[in-house]
């Protein structure tokens, strides 16, 4: 099982999450399982007064901290796992269904102080392309097919509820090879800032922009599994072919 310091170091990020009493379902959902940090990426402050349904969950709406962007909201999680209900969706990532992610995730909380964050996209779309290129990879939640239904998803509180339920269900933590001393997201997007500079002054992007989208970029670098070790290595190679090509 999930220690108590291991429940803390998973972060729910709501991405763009229109409906109050959502938010409020999904701290229920968390505090009920006991997880306690829910971070909120949005472009306009969200009345959180409004989440009536956080019965006995206002510690965690109290706890919960907002963001202007997903990067910002996952800068300190090493693992970042998104969610979707795929229908037509054409994936650039691997996925998972949420009894094989979960492990996946729980054995990332093995590197010391290590965070995961796990993405909801919001009520009506999801998760955009750009919002998923933050992520390592995706999880799905199997559901029963309907004949007249081309493709089916949860409402967000239970959505919510059924993947915190998979992570606190008993079962050996196993070190996850993966993520094992993996760097963070923030040391990620460093890298990634300088090799879009060095693709600019190169004027690689000039002649491929179709190949240089930032999103594409960012799947691309986290495809490298970058360790903590690694990242200012690439950094500082990174850093000395920019000064070489702009001197």
């Amino acid at each position: 099982m999930l220690s108590s310091e291991h429940l803390a170091r998973v972060a729910v990020v709501l991405v763009r999450a229109r409906n109050p009493k959502n938010i409020g379902a999904v701290a229920r959902a968390m505090h009920d399982f006991g997880f306690s940090d829910l971070r909120i990426v949005n472009e306009f402050v969200m009345p959180l007064e409004g989440a009536r349904s956080a019965v006995d969950a206002s510690s965690v709406l109290h706890a919960a901290r907002t963001y202007a962007t997903v990067a910002e909201a996952v800068a300190d999680c090493v693992v970042v796992a998104g969610t979707t209900a795929v229908g037509e969706r054409v994936l650039e990532h691997p996925l998972f269904a949420i009894h094989d992610a979960a492990p996946k995730l729980t054995g990332a909380l093995e590197q010391d102080d290590s965070k995961v964050a796990i993405l909801f996209g919001s009520e009506k779309t999801g998760l955009s392309n750009e919002e998923l290129s933050h992520c390592n990879w995706l999880t799905t939640i199997p559901m029963f097919q309907h004949a007249e239904s081309r493709h089916l998803s949860m409402n967000l509180g239970q959505a919510v509820a059924v993947c915190l339920y998979e992570l606190v269900r008993a079962r050996p933590l196993v070190r996850s090879p993966e993520s094992a001393d993996a760097a963070s997201s923030a040391e990620q997007e460093r890298v990634l800032g300088l090799l879009g500079e060095v693709l600019e002054a190169a004027d690689y992007i000039r002649h491929h922009p179709a190949r240089s989208a930032p999103a594409d970029l960012r799947r691309l670098v986290l495809r490298m599994k970058m360790s903590r070790i690694d990242a200012p290595v690439w950094m500082g190679m990174l850093r000395q072919i920019l000064w070489k090509l702009r001197n």
